[in-house]
């Protein structure tokens, strides 16, 4: 009787150290990961899922239905996000639920400048690490210059998707707001221009000035002269490292705008949104000349004899710099 009874009272306490050894080894106490890892989850995913992952991936002591079982007891009812999240050394099954519930994903981010020629798009994606697959390079002014997010193992075709999906939308935003007074005839041609002040000025000032002169210059059938578009058929956007040649300044290729007025026949640069927006809304000027003035800029003139004066002094300058 009396052995009976002590087992009524020892039984339960068993089944109670034992309940709390299991609640610690497989749920809140450290888990068997030594170093951090990473654990990438699908949208979409399921509780049920994402414990086989774990399982699967030894980042936990029990298997996928222990895990189940505690997530549905003491792990609430929120849904468990997509993304790549680190899993840090031991960290316990329930802090590995916490995580990928209210945690924030690991960012990789990739970056696209603005007036970045679409050869150099293609290497910056090519060498983007946990990227997979190829891509060919994307088609001069279809990339909205920015920063992308991505996750570990997606493709660089979606991410390139992704990039030319928001030119098409911030395009169609900017061209419905477009002022009258712009000289571009449709989206495509916006670009085309745009792509040329992208590469005419990195100083953001300057955009609307400079759209408004070769606004002019279009609109009284001058060529725009404009270097970059010299440049852009030899290197496809890349630095050209000397100075242009006269027999390049001479040539026919559809992009040189010394040789005819009017547009290039395409862009020449994936250009940013504020330049899209100075030649759908240039700045109202007479000029229809520039030169740099030697600080990163330039200075404007409504004649050809002020600019030669401006000219002149810029050589000044540059022979007083030893560049010339």
């Amino acid at each position: 009787m009396k052995r009976a009874f002590i087992l009524l009272l020892v039984l339960p306490a068993l089944a109670i150290i034992a309940a709390g050894t299991a609640f610690w080894m497989l749920w809140a106490g450290p888990g068997p990961v030594q170093q951090p890892m990473t654990l990438i989850v699908e949208s979409g995913s399921s509780v049920a899922r994402v414990a086989q992952q774990l399982e699967d991936e030894g980042l936990i002591r029990g298997n996928a239905t222990t895990f189940r079982g505690f997530a549905r007891l003491f792990g609430g009812h929120q849904p468990i996000q997509a993304g790549e999240f680190q899993i840090r050394e031991r960290m316990s099954p329930a802090a590995i639920l916490t995580h990928l519930q209210f945690g924030r994903p690991i960012q990789r981010m990739v970056t696209i400048p603005e007036g970045m020629p679409s050869v150099l798009v293609h290497e910056r994606l090519m060498q983007v690490p946990y990227l997979t697959g190829e891509v060919d390079v994307p088609r001069e002014g279809s990339i909205l210059p920015d920063s992308y997010s991505y996750r570990r193992g997606e493709s660089r075709a979606a991410v390139l998707q992704r990039m030319q999906a928001a030119m098409t939308r911030e395009l169609e935003q900017l061209w419905s707001r477009r002022s009258p007074n712009t000289v571009v005839q449709s989206p495509e041609a916006a670009i085309i221009l745009a792509s040329v002040v992208e590469k005419e000025t990195g100083k953001p000032s300057e955009r609307r000035t400079i759209a408004g002169v070769y606004s002019n210059r279009l609109r009284q059938g001058m060529p725009l002269q404009a270097d970059p578009t010299v440049i852009y058929p030899i290197t496809r956007g890349r630095p050209l490292g000397r100075r242009i040649l006269r027999s390049e300044l001479n040539a026919n290729n559809g992009y040189n705008t010394y040789r005819s007025a009017g547009l290039p026949i395409g862009p020449i640069a994936n250009p940013g949104r504020e330049s899209i927006a100075a030649v759908l809304n240039p700045e109202a000027t007479q000029a229809l000349y520039f030169v740099a003035d030697g600080t990163g800029g330039h200075v404007f003139a409504n004649t050809l004899d002020e600019h030669n004066a401006n000219v002149q002094r810029w050589y000044a300058l540059r022979r007083s710099r030893g560049e010339m």
